[in-house]
């Protein structure tokens, strides 16, 4: 271990308090895989978590070593806890984006969402009330003495019950319900900060500002009409009317931000945003000896590994046979993540399988490209593992994402409304070949993401523990929140300023009137005593 190694693990070690009492209240789908890194590397310093997961969770198991769970009740299940759902709105979406240069296009595309949207938020706020009601489970909550509060606040209700328990908040976020997390707390002028679904990269020209400034129009409309309505009806009957969601999350003592800048664009941020991007990445183990046995069998042509996240796994019979068209006219072997019907086109060069350890595969030396949707997790397990990647970017965020990869000239991207064989053939081969720079850049990539004094997942334990030992971290979180929105933006002073530039410029007209009426006046006294 050298010097500086030392130094960080006795800064890491020394200044980690007793283990503490973590509640976590987090989100399904891909959000929990990032929680789950989180509440295992809690639990491995020796805190107690405990975990409140809904009765019609998809992936929070009830058991686990790493954490003590309690299951709430809930009727209806979340759409994003459901395949069937999930599969029916992607098919929607690809639908919509068929007509996208159409404003029909454009509108469709937000009334998708947003319905979405305020069927989930309304699902999440009522499970709150009915924790809130449980008078059993709020005492039991309350006498276990908690340190601490970790949530994801892209449904905020884990938000709304850090607060009824008064206890230090800390997010591990990318999202809120009102889009991207910076927009809440830091600055992020439109001129160079794009907005979410705008998918423009940090250089826009005056017609792309514009559009950006409508995006963020929308984020806003979705906020005031759609995702804050059901969490403001619960502030405003459990915490009073001068109490609002926004509020409660720009209250947070610490952000732990699952963003890293060789990934995302430069911004304007806040003292109290930690940025753990990558913390999911970690050296591969070995892999299972039949893909083992199939990666070697690629000889010096390597491995093409091919998944679509946690949510979407089948994009239907169609672009299933366009893609297998696609992977049988390269000479690397594939591994693919499919579930559904198998392709009738598909190559003998490719394995299809259920699961696969994604970082495990992207980190072996043999894995040349990775396809994928634009998932974040997966995006920093290429980057963290330096491999190239072809996007087919489908709903949310994942459209953004492959900008970003694009302006680093790791990536390219296809669309999914347009994919055929060829087209997918020759995206596949381009990167592929070694004398395009995809490889290269991304190893530079690769080296400035890893290149910190300690590691993301570190840094993220070091900070949890830090808010637990002093019992939050107000010192860090600016009170620009609690200023309203005129006296955030110095209206008010402008308003001072010209309203006292309005009273010199009257002053001064009518000091000049007067001099103007008094020399006309004494001019015709003067004319009068010559006449007479």
């Amino acid at each position: 271990m050298g010097p500086y190694a030392a130094l960080v693990f006795v800064l890491l070690f020394s200044s980690s308090c007793d283990g503490g009492k973590v509640l976590v209240y987090p989100v399904d789908g891909s959000h929990w895989l990032n929680m789950k890194i989180l509440v295992e590397a809690l639990h491995s310093q020796g805190h107690e978590i405990t975990v409140l997961r809904s009765s019609t969770s998809w992936y929070v198991a009830e058991v686990s070593p790493h954490y003590n769970s309690i299951t709430i009740t809930q009727e209806e299940s979340q759409n994003i806890e459901s395949q069937a759902f999930m599969t029916s709105f992607l098919k929607k979406s690809i639908e919509i984006r068929q007509y996208k240069s159409s404003p029909w296009s454009f509108f469709e595309f937000y009334r998708n969402l947003f319905n979405m949207i305020r069927e989930n938020q309304q699902v999440v706020a009522k499970l709150v009330v009915s924790i809130f009601e449980n008078k059993t489970l709020v005492k039991e909550l309350r006498e276990t003495g908690y340190d601490l509060f970790l949530t994801d606040p892209a449904f905020p209700g884990g938000v709304l019950l850090a607060h009824y328990l008064q206890l230090p908040l800390v997010f591990n976020v990318r999202w809120l319900f009102s889009g991207e997390a910076h927009f809440a707390i830091a600055p992020s002028p439109l001129s160079y900060v794009p907005q979410l679904f705008s998918h423009y990269s940090d250089k826009m020209d005056i017609f792309q500002r514009f559009s950006n400034m409508i995006y963020h129009s929308m984020m806003v409309y979705m906020y005031y009409y759609v995702s804050n309505p059901p969490y403001q009806a619960v502030c405003d009957k459990y915490f009073g009317h001068d109490v609002s969601t926004l509020s409660l999350i720009q209250g947070a003592d610490l952000w732990l931000m699952r963003v890293d800048f060789t990934l995302e664009f430069p911004r304007p941020t806040m003292p109290n945003v930690v940025y753990i991007g990558g913390f999911q990445g970690k050296a591969p183990r070995p892999l299972a000896s039949d893909l083992e046995e199939f990666v070697q069998s690629s000889g010096e042509h390597g491995v093409v590994v091919m998944t679509l996240g946690t949510l979407l796994s089948d994009l239907g019979p169609e672009i299933s046979e366009i893609i297998a068209s696609a992977f049988a006219n390269i000479p690397q072997k594939v591994v693919w993540r499919h579930i559904g019907k198998r392709p009738v086109t598909l190559g003998n060069n490719t394995m299809l399988v259920e699961w696969l350890p994604q970082n495990d595969i992207l980190g072996h030396p043999k894995t040349k490209l990775f396809v994928t949707h634009g998932g974040t997790n997966g995006l920093y397990e290429a980057i963290y593992h330096g491999v190239p990647v072809l996007g087919i970017p489908l709903i949310f965020d994942q459209p953004d994402n492959m900008v970003r990869m694009k302006a680093r000239g790791v990536a390219e991207i296809v669309d999914v409304t347009t994919l055929d064989v060829d087209s997918l053939t020759s995206a596949l081969k381009n990167i592929l070949d070694p004398k395009k720079p995809y490889k290269q850049n991304m190893h530079k990539l690769s080296q400035l993401h890893r290149d910190k004094p300690m590691k993301p997942i570190e840094s993220a334990v070091f900070w949890i523990e830090y808010v637990m030992r002093h019992k939050g971290a107000a010192h860090l979180r600016t009170e620009s929140y609690k200023l309203p929105w005129y006296a955030y933006h110095c209206l008010d002073v402008m308003a001072v300023f010209l309203a006292f530039g309005l009273l010199i410029t009257v002053l001064f007209w009518v000091s000049c009137r007067c001099l103007i009426r008094r020399f006309i006046w004494t001019k015709k006294s003067v004319s009068k005593s010559k006449s007479e």
